[in-house]
């Protein structure tokens, strides 16, 4: 990133910051400054349909006093303006003795995101041909392509961290991502495919196996053309196979948001008091890991300022922990995760998840499509809507197949998984060698907030869920 506004942040003026903060007497006060800049390119029907470039400037602060928490927030970086928001936060929290100034030290962040290629150095008619040949090879694949889309987005953010007890952090977050969908159509009926890749890098990202703009316009009229003979899904309980990386998706929303460590504080997840006991067959552990190198999900440092950490939450079935931020782990009366993460400046950190991932096992993926009689294939997501505080969930599949006498044979239209994501976790039979990374565009919403993730897993075998269809199985 070039010349920034956060450069001017010097430790006296977060020093003053602070003692604004808490001069009402709070516990624990925590800064936190973000400049962040992005641009977008949208192309449809063959041209260019939108282009935009933003800037977004702020600081976030953050009282705490016992159970209470105060927040104020400025966009203008002018010192009158930071104080008065340092102290209406203070004033939210609650009032009492002033603690004592602590010296500040730099915390020692990760590197995880180098960029080779920065985008932003690069000339947008340069991004508008990735535009068109995206568009022209997703075309070219079948004459029954009538609407491809395709964007293009790259941002980079400056963020710096300063807390009460003695942390200051500072990162340089960049991300890019690709995304294209396409429309086939055949005899009145229309389908839809669509292939994104997303990631902590430059333009590299496009370079990579894969992740061409060809690549990528391939794939979405790929699936497109496919849906257009799928047939309807059956419905019933039976057995489901999920593919590796994308599938992921179902780990992280039935699973992962019951690990976070807000809802096991407030008892409100189905996880709650868990810890040492088990909660899934022997054969899954599951990760969140912010330190994957150029992941979408990684983190060189938290947004409270704590670097980004490998947290093994199930082990062999058994919960090993929760997903922390600062006042979770308080709590809990154990160390912040590296999860404290928030969408920006506007927003105070939660517990989040990173890149989620369930850990290769030792069989063979080919095994596990010959072990299944009749069952579904699920290789891609659309979403899902999921109960936290029961597991429950149902998710859309946008690319599925039938597998008949272990074998994978006709697509599947209109699938739909509907379980319990703890039970689900039980009923894992067989977990392949084949662990994949998804290369995309995820993002996870809690309470009104965004934050980039990653998820991924192997080739997983799940002995029954139920699918809901259009005809009976």
């Amino acid at each position: 990133m070039a010349a920034s506004p956060l450069d001017q942040i010097d430790v006296r003026l977060t020093e003053r910051l602070l003692a604004a903060a808490l001069e009402g007497g709070a516990d624990y006060a925590d800064l936190y400054f973000e400049y962040a800049a992005g641009a977008h390119f949208g192309f449809e029907d063959g041209q260019v349909k939108s282009v935009g470039k933003g800037v977004t400037l702020g600081l976030g602060v953050r009282v705490l006093k016992g159970d209470s928490t105060g927040y104020a927030y400025t966009e203008e970086l002018a010192e009158d303006r930071m104080l008065e928001a340092a102290r209406t936060a203070g004033r939210i929290a609650a009032s009492g003795a002033a603690p004592g100034p602590v010296a500040l030290t730099r915390v020692s962040v990760l590197d995880l995101y180098k960029i080779k290629d920065a985008p932003w150095d690069r000339p947008g008619q340069e991004k508008v041909e990735m535009l068109r040949e995206a568009d022209r090879a997703a075309r070219a694949y079948d004459p029954r392509i009538i609407r491809v889309e395709v964007g293009w987005g790259e941002s980079q953010k400056d963020v710096l961290v300063v807390t009460s007890d003695g942390k200051i952090a500072r990162d340089f977050q960049p991300m890019v991502r690709f995304s294209v969908g396409a429309v086939a159509e055949e005899d009145g009926k229309r389908q839809t495919g669509r292939s994104a890749g997303a990631a902590r890098r430059g333009m590299e990202l496009i370079k990579m196996e894969g992740q061409s703009p060809t690549d990528h316009g391939i794939e979405a009229a790929r699936l497109a053309i496919a849906m257009l003979s799928a047939q309807e899904a059956p419905a019933g309980t039976m057995e489901v196979v999920l593919g590796p990386g994308e599938s992921g998706i179902l780990l992280h929303e039935a699973v992962g948001h019951g690990l976070e460590a807000d809802f096991n504080r407030k008892k409100t997840s189905n996880y709650t008091d868990m810890i040492g006991k088990s909660v899934a067959s022997p054969l899954c552990t599951v990760v969140d890991d912010g330190t994957l190198m150029n992941a979408r999900g990684s983190i060189n440092v938290d947004d409270e300022g704590n670097p980004g950490r490998r947290n093994v939450l199930i082990e062999n079935g058994i919960l090993a922990a929760y997903m922390q931020d600062r006042i979770s782990s308080k709590h809990f009366g154990i160390a912040a995760s590296g999860n404290g993460r928030r969408e920006s400046f506007r927003h105070e950190p939660l517990p989040r998840m990173t890149n989620t991932l369930m850990m290769a096992g030792q069989d063979d993926p080919q095994d596990i499509i010959k072990s299944v009689k009749k069952g579904v294939y699920a290789k891609n997501f659309s979403g899902g809507q999921v109960n936290i505080s029961n597991g429950d969930f149902v998710f859309s599949l946008t690319e599925s197949y039938l597998i008949e006498d272990g074998k994978i044979t006709a697509p599947l239209k209109g699938v739909n998984l509907i379980g319990n994501g703890p039970d689900v976790l039980r009923k894992v039979v067989m977990v392949g060698n084949d662990f994949e990374l998804s290369p995309g565009t995820w993002t996870c919403g809690k309470d009104g907030q965004s934050v980039p993730v990653g998820i991924g897993n192997p080739t997983i075998k799940i002995s029954e869920i139920t699918v809901g269809g259009t005809k009976t199985s």
